[in-house]
């Protein structure tokens, strides 16, 4: 019997429903769970200060160029700028030269770079003073560029110009999303794959699986998360994939996991 035309389940939840009443509270227990919540709003809105995030619906695109958009998420002054960029099938970047480390991960579609191919979750870091010839994708792509000029008219004119030049030594790195012998497990059930690292910084995926999670640390420096894939919990804030983060420096974590696992990119001051 199908039973969504069932006569006796309708009518056993005719009866359910009918036995739900609302349960009245007294002025006193009222107030007392309003005064609760209220509380623990406020100790969730204390523990994200010196948090910015934004979500991959949120932000505002910007077209630099014809098949070609940018979405601001952070200025990083000297560091460089974060940012979300679209290509359209077809559409492409002329050759430059960056001005600092500019790092980048394919979220979906395909780009080239000469006779480089990246897909989806490949990584490629590309020292300050390092050029490669123009960028295109043939079928469209996302990408997270962190350390780029895009955003800063400036800047982009400089490393364009550089970009004409063809001087200059190939220092790039390229991890790709295929290269499972480079994850390392760093506690039970917390993956880490490492990327870039200089003097002071260091760039790692994480990789949790389902009710894993890291204790409470606090951030010398500022710290950059974008979501890959999976749901995360810091602390109170829920990131999903396309989601970005940046903790200030100094900011405390309280504590992060995750219910069903989540993949991640993070860039933050190095660890000894």
């Amino acid at each position: 019997m199908n039973k969504a035309n069932d006569p006796e389940q309708d009518q056993l939840n005719q009866l359910l429903l009918d036995s739900l009443s609302p349960i009245e509270l007294s002025t006193g227990r009222h107030d007392i769970l309003k005064q609760g919540l209220l509380a623990r709003a406020a100790q969730s809105v204390a523990k994200q200060t010196g948090l910015l995030t934004i979500r991959a619906k949120d932000g505002v695109w910007q077209t630099l160029k014809t098949g070609v958009r940018v979405k601001p998420l952070w200025n990083g002054g000297r560091q460089g700028n974060s940012v979300l960029v679209e290509f359209a099938p077809g559409a492409s970047l002329v050759p430059h030269r960056h001005n600092c480390l500019e790092e980048g991960i394919v979220l979906r579609g395909d780009l080239q770079m000469g006779d480089l191919r990246l897909g989806p979750l490949d990584y490629h870091a590309s020292p300050a003073g390092s050029r490669h010839g123009g960028i295109s994708s043939k079928h469209g792509a996302l990408a997270y560029l962190r350390g780029t000029s895009l955003g800063d008219t400036r800047e982009v004119f400089r490393e364009v110009l550089g970009g004409l030049l063809p001087f200059g030594q190939d220092r790039s790195l390229t991890v790709y999303a295929d290269n499972k012998n480079a994850w390392q497990e760093i506690m039970p059930g917390v993956w880490k794959k490492p990327l870039w690292q200089d003097e002071t910084r260091q760039s790692y995926f994480y990789r949790l699986e389902a009710d894993a999670g890291f204790p409470e640390r606090v951030h010398p420096e500022e710290q950059e998360y974008m979501m890959l894939d999976g749901d995360l919990f810091i602390d109170d804030v829920l990131l999903r994939a396309g989601d970005y983060q940046l903790a200030s420096a100094d900011s405390k974590h309280l504590e992060v996991y995750t219910d069903v696992g989540a993949t991640l990119f993070v860039r933050g001051a190095r660890e000894y």
